[in-house]
């Protein structure tokens, strides 16, 4: 496979950074991508994703039995999010799917499917699946309503005929964040339990059996108040500059988190999410990597089985 997509060499195309080289970070008119994504007329270059798939008839209740997902009985081609974690409960692997009726489809991070496909292949013993990495053959683009769809990778340049000219993965970035939805590996750390970004609504399910790292989720979710807390935060307008991935976030000069993503909005402005500690106060003015930026809150402080989520 090659390291870029066939979509850069369209005019106006400027390669986004890592962990996102490989695809176009914007087309020129990073503005004017956003608006025309949101109106449905576009559609977004994700093909660094990396794709792999697990078929054979012990699939689905295979992987309900190691992740957090129900996945027993999923309905054909419905788009889930899934979980593999450690067994102290924190994320080590995180996908997104849906099943053919004879195959699940997963999309991951760039360069992630080659760990989660060994962990998956070790849990095989005698069971009638098979896993195996296809980024090779398929790729990911995004739709607006920030769904996904996998092409054939040859397919790729003949897009623009059929979904009109594509946008920077810029866009997608801004409306991801402003969603409040979190990127393994960039809005969370090796510490990250789901609990404190977000993912108990659209990830766990909560009422099925066991698996592994089930007791912390479980616990957290019971007592609430998770250690940390997933965060949206509205920039100072007149910085030149976004705050660096994993930069401190400073409350009085005491670092209190991290900054995990940051895009410029078409409305909001300048916007990142983090992580924090819990106990800070919500309408606590904070320093991003030395911006000064507002909370706006997407996990609540006492989340847990009496405190919903404050979703956006």
């Amino acid at each position: 496979m090659s390291d870029k997509s066939p979509l850069l060499a369209l005019p106006g195309a400027v390669e986004a950074d890592a962990p996102d080289q490989g695809v176009a970070a914007h087309y020129g008119a990073i503005g004017a991508e956003q608006r025309r994504f949101l109106d449905g007329k576009a559609f977004v270059d994700l093909s660094h994703r990396d794709v792999f798939t697990v078929s054979g008839p012990d699939r689905l209740t295979w992987l309900h039995s190691l992740t957090t997902q129900y996945l027993e009985g999923l309905e054909t081609h419905r788009q889930t999010e899934v979980l593999i974690l450690t067994p102290q409960g924190r994320i080590e692997h995180a996908f997104v799917g849906h099943d053919d009726g004879e195959t699940f489809w997963a999309h991951t991070e760039p360069g992630a499917a080659a760990a989660a496909v060994d962990f998956l292949n070790r849990m095989k013993f005698m069971l009638r699946v098979e896993v195996a990495v296809v980024t090779d053959t398929w790729a990911v683009i995004g739709l607006p309503g920030l769904t996904y769809r996998l092409v054939p990778r040859q397919s790729l340049s003949d897009l623009p005929a059929e979904l009109g000219d594509p946008v920077g993965i810029w866009a997608w970035e801004a409306l991801r964040i402003e969603s409040g939805h979190a990127r393994i590996g960039l809005d969370t750390d090796d510490k990250s339990i789901p609990n404190e970004i977000d993912w108990i609504e659209s990830a766990v399910h909560l009422d099925k059996g066991c698996y592994r790292g089930q007791e912390t989720v479980a616990r957290v979710h019971t007592l609430g108040k998770p250690p940390r807390r997933l965060v949206m935060l509205h920039l100072d307008g007149s910085a030149e500059r976004l705050p660096a991935h994993g930069s401190d976030v400073e409350l009085d000069g005491k670092r209190v988190g991290f900054v995990g993503s940051a895009a410029r909005h078409h409305e909001l402005g300048p916007i990142a999410l983090a992580i924090v500690k819990r106990n800070v106060d919500p309408d606590a003015t904070l320093m991003a990597d030395g911006v000064a930026a507002a909370q706006e809150l997407i996990v609540d402080p006492e989340v847990g089985l009496h405190v919903r989520p404050v979703l956006k």
